[in-house]
């Protein structure tokens, strides 16, 4: 028998916890028993009450989080549930400094303008002015980067998560002009429907961007003989979803030509590209969150099967083996829990789960740039 089973919950007027937050907890959470942890912790033991625990749950996690609260919950038993409750840390709160995020901003749309112009076949160096050209790729490019980030952002934002804006990475090449862009989530994520939500809005946000201009830009591109084409010309691998588009453009290309892409066109390659790698299921990826979402515990074993398929492929393009340590060393393998583990991923989640690992399918390539 647990300590703590008692036949009625005992009184909230009786419990060591700050008045507003009896309030909070009396709807949702019946206490058989509170344990103070310091001035701003506490663990009560009890049972959820009103209705579904899964449901219930959440609607307790909701009222928590906006009241500035951090709660986690676990079932100790048939029936009987740990509630583990602190006041929000000041680091969550912690203002933003808005002039970093600005700053790598402004450098990204030069960088990526830079990127740009040499597509276009300017020489901005030379002539300054000729960065115009590079307008259209360093639109595109920064339109499906930014979408798919504020995806997460704003998903984060609605379900009560602490969370920066994007950080965009400015990197001074005239292949991309720009490494991508990030977002710092500051407080653990609530849910499983919480981290599948935050996990797949930035690759589904930057594909419905990715296409419209994608679609455009091989409207843009031109069909050339592949003879034309130069031995070091650089040559792409074609996702299954681009290749759909380009049939749905260009119809069938004739034989033995090839498609001469546009700067937007290949701005739509990068942000297919992009949702592919942040789709592979390992670490805290965005796949590794959907991952953890669908599977939970399994998550483990998907990770490392991952690991070892990009080392395997980096026997056919060599930035896999690149991925495969930045997984090894910097995102790693495991995934923390969400800190309600009561709640069940809903129905339409897992769909919208099964949904992503489709387009993961649509837009990863094994050799995604070749030469010759």
């Amino acid at each position: 028998m647990w300590p703590w089973d008692f036949e009625e919950p005992v009184s909230p007027w009786d419990l060591a916890l700050p008045e507003d937050l009896q309030v909070l907890v009396a709807p949702y959470f019946a206490p058989h028993s509170v344990q103070p942890l310091g001035p701003n912790a506490w663990v009560l033991r009890g049972t959820l009450v009103g209705g579904d625990p899964s449901r219930r749950s959440e609607e307790l996690f909701r009222v928590l989080m906006a009241s500035g609260y951090v709660p986690s919950l676990r079932r100790i038993a048939p029936g009987l549930y740990e509630l583990y409750v602190t006041v929000e840390p000041e680091a969550f709160r912690r203002p933003q400094r808005l002039w970093i995020h600005g700053l790598l901003f402004l450098l990204t749309v030069l960088t990526t303008l830079f990127a740009g112009a040499f597509h276009a076949g300017q020489d901005p160096f030379a002539h300054p002015l000729a960065l115009l050209a590079g307008a259209p790729f360093a639109f595109s490019l920064l339109a499906i980067l930014g979408s798919h980030e504020m995806g997460h952002y704003l998903l984060a934002r609605y379900h009560g998560v602490r969370a920066t804006l994007p950080y965009f990475i400015p990197f001074p090449h005239p292949l991309i002009g720009t490494l991508g862009a990030v977002i710092r989530i500051r407080s653990p994520i609530p849910s499983r429907n919480a981290l599948l939500d935050i996990g797949a809005a930035g690759p589904f946000a930057g594909i419905l961007v990715a296409l419209p201009l994608t679609m455009l830009g091989i409207h843009w591109s031109q069909v050339v003989p592949l003879h034309e084409v130069s031995e070091t010309a650089l040559h792409l691998g074609e996702p299954l979803l681009f290749r759909i588009l380009v049939w749905l453009v260009k119809g069938p290309l004739p034989p033995d030509t090839t498609l001469f892409l546009h700067p937007v066109a290949f701005a739509g390659w990068l942000g297919f590209f992009v949702t592919a790698l942040n789709l592979l299921p390992s670490g805290q990826l965005d796949g590794g969150h959907i991952a953890y979402a669908l599977f939970g515990p399994l998550h483990r074993i998907i990770s490392r099967v991952t690991f070892v398929v990009l080392l395997l492929l980096g026997f056919l393009w060599l930035g896999w083996w690149t991925w495969a340590l930045l997984i090894l060393f910097f995102i790693r393998f495991d995934h923390p829990a969400p800190l309600n583990q009561v709640s069940e991923l809903d129905r339409r989640r897992r769909w919208l789960g099964y949904l992503a690992i489709l387009l993961f399918v649509l837009t990863f390539v094994p050799v995604p740039l070749s030469v010759g």
